[in-house]
């Protein structure tokens, strides 16, 4: 009887969190991550293949590991990977997919063609203007009275391609930081910005029909109380109790929409789809479309979900989603993400250095541990990224999940030698849905 082997192209903590849970599946043997990372294996008994050589767009390649191996099914994970259009040249070669195609994935990785869908089939936006010369935009923000602005990068940016201005001058200095983003900013948007709170829905869908999964609430800024730059995520905490039946519904309604928009432009969606919103006075917003699973969201809701998650792949892939009904097991989830100090800008001082309490938090009763990155050489963790690992747990609340986290991060630690750790990360995860329980 032939094997069951499911690949997933991703290389951090979203990665290691979906091999966990497709390997949670009696039904799969084997598993291949490309690229991978060095401790993927640590959550499972079964064999876990990495390719720590390749890049997620290398699509050629990827076919060929994939036809190697006799591949049974294969979930497109990560944003560069969908943008390469690795999901079309894996579907046209038969293999049972998970992942937007490159078409429907232009939701995400063009921000102004993605602006442009949401005004055509009537979903609620802010106000935005699109720029490719830095000048006229210069010009028009000058012209303005009302402040801030929100500018972002057109294409792809890992997460950190939006700036919050505040004042005329700040919106002047983020024009001129688009061009650190090389082609994906070479167009970019400046849009209205929003005084609300953020959550993030996920939904899924075979192209014909959808699920809505969950919601969560991802906390983008480095440091504790929203603080410092943008990063890729620096925690979440699921269920987002923002999300009320009211906004669930307006959530509802906007996945309904897109859905059927993107059959209607030809664009059949196969896939999660995330949508980053925010709730202004009662009515959601999209502030933007990601066509895979956010991370850190991903290690906080797969956990909970109560089905077979190869089955629900499969299910996608086959055209066969209505034979699911996904289910959500009710309890309360955090993530905590651990990066090197000086993330998301240098830390260069603290690459290379070595992860102390590794094995002992990876131990921890309760808790589940992603890892991003981080290496294994000789027995030892060593830092080797921005973002390190994913501590994950659970409670009948946030405040008990939160708890739980935060005193197994105590057992880990990057020591330079001079009484400084090294080890970064916030300690205020989950701080709105706290404050609802305790004024409640």
């Amino acid at each position: 009887m032939s094997k069951t082997i499911v690949a997933v192209i991703d290389a951090g903590g979203r990665g290691s969190a979906l091999i966990d849970a497709y390997a949670a599946s009696p039904l799969v043997d084997e598993l291949i991550a490309i690229p991978g990372n060095d401790l993927m294996q640590i959550n499972t008994e079964k064999p876990v293949h990495i390719f720590p050589d390749l890049k997620t767009t290398q699509k050629d390649e990827i076919l060929k590991i994939c036809k190697d191996n006799s591949v049974s099914f294969i979930d497109v994970a990560q944003d560069n990977a969908v943008e390469a259009g690795v999901s079309d040249i894996l579907r046209d070669n038969n293999f049972k997919v998970v992942g937007a195609s490159k078409e429907s994935g232009q939701l995400e990785w063009d921000k102004c063609f993605s602006r442009e869908f949401m005004v055509k089939y009537n979903l609620p936006v802010p106000k935005f203007w699109k720029f490719q010369n830095k000048d006229e935009a210069k010009t028009f923000i000058q012209t303005q009275t009302e402040q801030p602005f929100v500018i972002k990068a057109s294409g792809l940016a890992e997460g950190k391609g939006v700036i919050i201005a505040q004042t005329i001058a700040q919106s002047l200095d983020a024009v001129d930081q688009m061009a650190k983003f090389g082609t994906s900013g070479e167009t970019f948007l400046i849009e209205e910005f929003l005084d609300g709170e953020e959550f993030s829905s996920y939904a899924i869908s075979d192209g014909n029909t959808f699920q809505y999964i969950a919601s969560a609430q991802d906390h983008k800024k480095v440091f504790d109380g929203d603080k410092g730059l943008n990063t890729g995520g620096m925690g979440c905490s699921a269920p987002a109790l923002v999300v009320d039946e009211n906004i669930e519904k307006q959530i509802m309604e906007i996945f309904h929409e897109t859905f059927e928009g993107l059959k209607k432009e030809n664009k059949p969606y196969h896939g999660i789809l995330y949508l980053g919103g925010i709730v202004v006075a009662g009515k959601v917003f999209i502030i933007e479309y990601n066509c895979r699973w956010g991370d850190p969201e991903v290690e906080c809701i797969l956990p909970g979900i109560k089905n077979d998650w190869y089955e629900v792949g499969l299910s996608v892939a086959e055209g066969k989603l209505n034979d699911e009904t996904i289910e959500y097991d009710g309890k309360s989830r955090i993530v905590v993400a651990a990066a090197s100090k000086g993330y998301p800008e240098d830390y260069s001082a603290v690459k290379g250095s070595e992860i102390i309490g590794m094995d002992d938090l990876i131990g921890t009763p309760n808790v589940k541990v992603y890892t991003a990155g981080v290496r294994k050489s000789d027995g030892k963790y060593i830092a080797n990224g921005g973002r390190l690992f994913f501590v994950v747990a659970e409670g009948h609340d946030v405040i008990k999940a939160r708890d739980v986290a935060y005193d197994a991060l105590e057992k880990v630690s990057i020591p330079n030698g001079n009484g400084e750790d090294l080890l970064h990360y916030r300690h205020d995860i989950g701080y709105r849905d706290v404050l609802r329980i305790k004024n409640s």
